[in-house]
């Protein structure tokens, strides 16, 4: 991830030499590799700091240890892919500031291992030594065992009650646990049922290995249940608790092999939901869903279709990569992967060829992956905005700036962050013609605050008004010591220069709508917040606080961690009650929860302190339960 602010030139410009991280290469068991962190070598994905990578190959369920050591800095040590594999260590627990990581690879494949500090601007002399500490699992050939092919999970039929007396959590309820012995790639069935408590479950195993369940979301229940992929050998603890403290009473707990299932079937058991014409639905691919023989999740949706109508399936995530399909009543199967080459969401657009109830199954193209995702059906003509319903209307200026003048200052993919809210917005029908949308070199001074006057005076009062921003973020000294407590003032950076968070304060002052909402995914945005967020009807989301930089989001393909969540949020994944309309409170609930998904996101000071990246909500005036849009 790359730092999103202006004083990051020189350090950009360093890294725009270098296309790929340096150093690096294949590891051996038992050799020990000795480098060196260089100022010049291209930052990691994962803590944006320099960094070499190096490939290790593995079979399924062989196990190695990682040790990386230096005398000049603080190793930082993670591991990525194959598979559902994914560890990182600062210190290995031993006094040391030295990292350690005993992996286990899920499937056969190739792991990139990333050698890096915990400091970002740290460089140094570093060893690594790779052990290989446990075999392959293999069936009686001798040829590496697949996911699946393991020896089976031994069903269980468990009855329990929480009780006064039992193991009591920090929260305040019971837990008791069970052990269960696991092997690498097995698939796993877990689910807990209650008439007298809303259970909770949850798995615990190797390598901080951890999955969890509050409801059975698929059958609409508040029992649990979970599915899950084991990613090494070795002991496993189940945990049955309750949602809330204190609850007591019996339960159930089954604990089996999980039951992979076929596109067919899975599309053809179970209810799923039921799509209405140009309806959309939001869910999320994750633990407890149906999953495919091959490993992916699969939720299901059906609808009532008449031979020789135009029917057009979308299903869009930044999450996952979405894979559809659709299943005829004949049993008769359309599959879609990505709408074009450079689009990897899914369409399926088609004729009906025969009428009565057709399936859709929203699945991924990778197995294993995890995440929101939103899908829309059209049957015939796409419903319009109207008159009626104008009140839902979103009247925007959206500004995204990658390519800045000069060189070594560019950002990746902030411009699409604002292409991307723009188009979002326009599928679901709520954004106004009159908005607004500048990237890279039409983001000057004046053209920003031409647009805010335009779009506002064009705003009715139940509309919703939103400036979103994603770019580079300053702090500069300030004259106005009386609301800049310590003296500096935040900027967002234009092509042609910096605009102020007074000066916002200012153009937001042409603003009339019951609310508007500023959103800033910039380093410092958060000092915006004391200076736009005086008046009633605003409220502001701000991607770091004031003293604290902001980091592109490469994991979503984002140019910053909170215009993905903006994004995804307002597609209806913020939409916590399922009511069809996204509250004050429900954004900036789902903002927060969202980050805070993300651990340890880098950010640093204008003087080099280290810390971390933390999302700044401010709702001034505005209610929890204040409509911002409706979906």
């Amino acid at each position: 991830m790359n730092i999103r602010t202006a004083a990051a030139v020189v350090m950009a410009a360093a890294l725009a030499a270098c296309g790929q991280l340096l150093g690096g290469g294949g590891l051996q068991p038992g050799q020990t590799v000795s480098g060196t962190l260089e100022a010049s070598e291209t930052k990691s994905d994962q803590s944006n700091a320099v960094a070499d990578v190096f490939q290790l190959n593995g079979r399924q369920g062989e196990q190695y240890t990682l040790t990386l050591t230096s005398e000049t800095f603080d190793p930082y040590l993670y591991v990525r892919g194959p598979g559902s594999l994914s560890q990182d260590n600062d210190d290995d627990g031993s006094g040391s500031y030295n990292s350690r990581l005993n992996i286990t690879f899920p499937e056969n494949g190739t792991a990139q291992v990333y050698v890096t500090s915990f400091s970002r601007n740290a460089t140094g002399a570093y060893n690594l030594l790779v052990e290989r500490t446990g075999e392959a699992t293999t069936n009686v050939a001798g040829n590496n065992t697949a996911p699946g092919q393991a020896p089976p999970i031994a069903a269980q039929a468990l009855t329990g009650e929480l009780a006064q007396g039992d193991t009591t959590l920090q929260s305040g309820e019971f837990i008791d646990t069970y052990p269960l012995q696991g092997l690498a790639g097995q698939q796993v069935e877990i689910s807990l049922a209650s008439q007298q408590f809303d259970t909770y479950v949850a798995i615990s195993g190797p390598g901080g290995f951890s999955q969890y369940n509050d409801d059975d979301t698929p059958n609409n229940t508040r029992n649990s249940r979970l599915v899950v992929t084991l990613p090494a050998n070795g002991e496993y603890t189940i945990h049955a608790t309750s949602y809330a403290a204190g609850e007591t009473g019996a339960y159930q707990l089954n604990i089996g092999p999980a039951q992979a299932t076929t596109a067919t079937d899975a599309l053809q058991g179970g209810p799923g939901q039921t799509f209405a014409a140009g309806q959309t639905m939001n869910g999320e691919l994750a633990q407890g869903d149906t999953t495919l023989q091959s490993g992916e999740f699969i939720d299901t949706y059906n609808f009532q279709g008449q031979a020789g109508q135009r029917v057009t399936i979308d299903m869009r995530s930044t999450a996952i990569d979405p894979y559809l399909i659709l299943l005829a009543p004949s049993g008769a199967q359309e599959d879609n992967d990505d709408v074009t080459p450079e689009d990897r969401n899914a369409r399926i657009e088609t004729t009906l060829s025969e009428s009565g109830n057709y399936r859709i199954g929203a699945t991924s193209y990778q197995p294993g992956e995890q995440g929101a995702y939103v899908v829309t059906l059209q049957q015939g003509d796409a419903p319009q905005v109207s008159a009626s319903n104008s009140a839902r209307r979103v009247y925007a200026v959206m500004v995204g700036i990658s390519d800045y003048p000069g060189s070594g200052n560019d950002l990746p993919l902030t411009a699409e962050d604002a292409r991307k809210l723009q188009q979002s917005l326009q599928r679901q029908g709520t954004l106004a013609a009159e908005s607004v949308m500048l990237v890279d070199g039409q983001a000057t001074r004046a053209n920003v605050r031409a647009a805010i006057q335009r779009v506002a005076a064009a705003a009715g009062p139940n509309d919703l008004f939103l400036f979103f921003y994603s770019g580079h973020g300053n702090q500069v000294r300030s004259q106005v010591s009386a609301t800049e407590p310590d003296g500096k003032s935040e900027t967002i950076e234009m092509v042609d220069g910096a605009i102020t968070d007074e000066e916002m304060n200012q153009m937001f002052q042409q603003v009339h709508t019951q609310t508007a909402l500023l959103v800033l995914d910039s380093c410092f945005s958060g000092g915006f917040a004391r200076n736009v967020v005086s008046r009633p009807g605003v409220m502001g989301i701000f991607s770091s606080e004031e003293d604290l930089t902001s980091s592109v989001a490469e994991k979503f393909q984002a140019g910053g961690f909170l215009s993905h969540f903006i994004q995804t949020g307002l597609e209806g994944a913020a939409d916590e009650n399922r009511d069809r309309v996204i509250t004050a409170g429900e954004l900036g609930a789902y903002v927060r929860r969202e980050f805070a998904r993300e651990e340890r996101i880098q950010a640093n000071t204008q003087d080099g302190q280290s810390n971390y990246q933390f999302p700044v909500v401010e709702r001034g005036a505005v209610q929890v339960d204040a409509p911002v849009i409706a979906l």
